[in-house]
């Protein structure tokens, strides 16, 4: 966990515990439901849940932003903005039921309120608007862009960035950008967090 607190030092006592109690909770769901890898899962605060809050240094979320996570897995990148956001309303969706039970145990386990999931392909969901859409590596850009779009209000909320996707990414780009049609700005990960893992890895945003 000392890596994730290397690069944030505002966390309440309350944040802090429920990052520390992630580590044990993910060890155990891991051995009954396969959502982190195994070689991952001993590098998980940094390979999840800092990479998860790359989002957080480079986006302030006002109190009351709606915010869904799309291909949510085992709750990454939603679970740590949530620890982080306390006030701000995550949605974690996933077309696959039991990784949302491992999200579902972690959240009440940590004690998390402003986290629900649905069990859901984003393109089905008709009956909400988001600020944001979050996303990591779950699918090229032209399809979280096509997915995103119909989710995201039309205006911003007062201290916010315009309604967009914001996506955690890795590798050479340039083909999914030019392919998806869209203009997203890019952020290098490595330049908020310069370590070696994060090479490569980047933060898009596309706003509406």
């Amino acid at each position: 966990m000392e890596i994730v607190l290397k690069y944030f030092a505002d966390f309440n006592a309350g944040q802090l515990e429920q990052l520390r109690q992630m580590e044990g909770l993910y060890k155990e769901w891991n051995e009954k439901i396969n959502v982190i890898s195994r070689k991952d899962i001993e590098g998980l605060y940094e390979k999840h849940v800092l990479h998860s809050l790359a989002i957080a240094a480079a986006f302030e979320f006002v109190p009351g932003t709606t915010i869904i996570d799309i291909g949510t897995g085992g709750g990454f990148p939603g679970i740590p903005l949530a620890i982080f956001f306390p006030e701000v309303k995550f949605l974690l969706a996933d077309s696959i039921a039991k990784k949302l039970k491992v999200v579902d145990a972690v959240a009440e386990a940590i004690g998390l309120q402003n986290v629900s999931t649905r069990h859901t392909r984003a393109e089905d969901i008709k009956d909400r608007k988001f600020d944001f859409a979050v996303s990591r590596a779950v699918a090229p850009l032209k399809e979280l862009w096509k997915w995103s779009r119909p989710l995201l209000k039309t205006k911003a909320q007062e201290g916010n960035n315009a309604p967009g996707l914001i996506c955690l990414k890795g590798g050479d780009l340039a083909m999914e950008i030019q392919e998806s049609g869209t203009r997203p700005r890019v952020m290098e990960v490595s330049a908020i967090f310069p370590e070696e893992f994060f090479k490569e890895k980047y933060l898009l945003y596309v706003s509406r």
